[in-house]
């Protein structure tokens, strides 16, 4: 008993709540707790180690409330004796320390998004060089690549620039060093993210850099896949485009919010862009680009938001056929350009009848894309055994959010490696094959 006691003391548990860029974070305090000699837990539950390190989001209201729940949770543990310390992190924790303190003094202290080192400090005791040690807690043959911090665009919704400030780029020689050290480590898949990943690059260079960036990858030994992810639509590059077109390792995939399509909303958001350009965009990426799978966000009950509006909107998925979207319901963030300026207008009824109405829609249009593929080949790389099944994706796809290629296959495939499919059945989210 004394033995269990004195491992669970030298380990900690820090729990990822939030997007792909917060999975970083923690990869990187993963990492560096490692190298100080501690076991690493990741999202284990409250009896896995005496420490706690929460990573909190604070983007939408539901993101707050899943963090909040997950800091009760932990401060009842510790509370109960179950857990010795906590510690709280991240998104939630920038914008609302002092409340958080004054209310949750179980927590031992809070951290913002830019206190990794002060994290790794309080737990471990000593101090660090934050380099780019990280402890993968994705599956091995893929990972994020966090290319910048911040946003300049100061979208009206948008709580991003209040959190994780202006838009800071990596150094491109950085990045490609960190890349090379994943494709060392086994990876073979790069998910490159920021909050926008078109504005790499101005503020250290002067210009737009991806495009640079990612012909630079590609030459990488070991990576045979790159896709990117959260493209502001606004100033698209046309050199990212035409590395999209000519360099075979970067998916035919590209993650673009649009947010919407009515001239009137887009102003109101203040995206920088209207229906003519974000449907010229669409145009241009599909012809230098064929194939190309396009996975983009909507927003509907924004302020303001009319029937006219929304009717717009849904005319809009209905002829644009998106492979991949999804549908968020305005929720007001205070601090943010909307809620300081605008009213919400909108009952929580009807957004949701909108919501609902929008992925209706797309659950058709998603079935018939589906269907198209029958009988097709596709190259797919396998994340996991389950079940009867093993799991994998298409370059079409990104994991976590797209759907998915399950394969009955009588032998072993190997995780993380690729296989060529035939489709044999398709459903609205998913593709069912087998290995050719």
């Amino acid at each position: 008993m004394e033995n269990i006691k004195n491992a669970k003391s030298k380990t900690i548990n820090l729990i990822t709540l939030g997007c792909s860029k917060n999975t970083v974070d923690s990869e990187r305090v993963l990492g560096h707790l490692s190298l100080a000699g501690f076991k690493v837990v990741h999202d284990g539950d409250a009896y896995s180690a005496d420490t706690v390190v929460i990573n909190t989001c604070g983007f939408t209201a539901d993101a707050k409330d899943e963090s909040v729940e997950m800091i009760l949770k932990m401060a009842y543990a510790k509370r109960e004796g179950i857990i010795k310390r906590l510690y709280v992190m991240g998104c939630l924790s920038e914008r609302y320390k002092d409340d958080l303190r004054e209310e949750l003094p179980e927590v031992d202290d809070f951290f913002g998004v830019d206190d990794m080192r002060e994290v790794i400090r309080c737990v471990t005791g000593s101090t660090c060089d934050m380099g780019v040690a990280r402890r993968l807690t994705t599956p091995p043959h893929y990972a994020y690549l966090k290319i910048s911090e911040g946003c300049n665009w100061g979208c009206g919704y948008c709580a991003i620039p209040l959190i994780r400030g202006r838009h800071v780029s990596v150094p491109i020689d950085d990045v490609v060093a960190e890349a090379r050290q994943l494709a060392a480590k086994g990876v073979k898949e790069l998910i490159v993210i920021a909050q926008d990943t078109t504005y790499y690059g101005m503020d250290l260079y002067g210009e737009r850099r991806l495009g640079d960036l990612l012909h630079r990858l590609c030459a990488i030994d070991g990576i045979e896949w790159i896709r990117l992810h959260y493209a502001y639509p606004t100033h698209f590059p046309d050199d990212v485009i035409e590395a999209m077109a000519g360099e075979p390792k970067i998916c035919k995939y590209i993650d673009i919010p649009f947010q919407h399509i009515s001239d009137n909303m887009l102003a109101s958001m203040r995206r920088g862009i209207d229906k003519a350009g974000t449907l010229a965009l669409i145009d241009k990426l599909r012809r230098s680009v064929p194939g190309i799978a396009i996975r983009t966000t909507l927003i509907v009950g924004y302020p303001g938001e009319t029937e006219a509006d929304f009717k717009e909107l849904e005319e809009f998925v209905a002829s644009q056929r998106f492979e991949r979207l999804g549908v968020f319901t305005y929720s007001e963030e205070e601090g943010t350009y909307s809620a300081k300026n605008l009213k919400d207008d909108v009952s929580s009824r009807v957004k949701e009848r909108r919501r609902e109405r929008i992925m209706s829609l797309q659950e058709e249009i998603s079935l018939e894309n589906n269907r198209r593929l029958l009988g097709t080949v596709r190259r797919v790389v396998i994340d996991r055994r389950e079940g009867d099944f093993y799991v994998g994706r298409t370059q079409y796809d990104s994991p976590e959010v797209d759907q998915e290629v399950l394969i009955r296959h009588d032998g072993e495939l190997t995780v993380g490696g690729f296989y060529d499919t035939r489709i044999d059945t398709v459903d609205m989210f998913d593709l069912y094959a087998s290995v050719v």
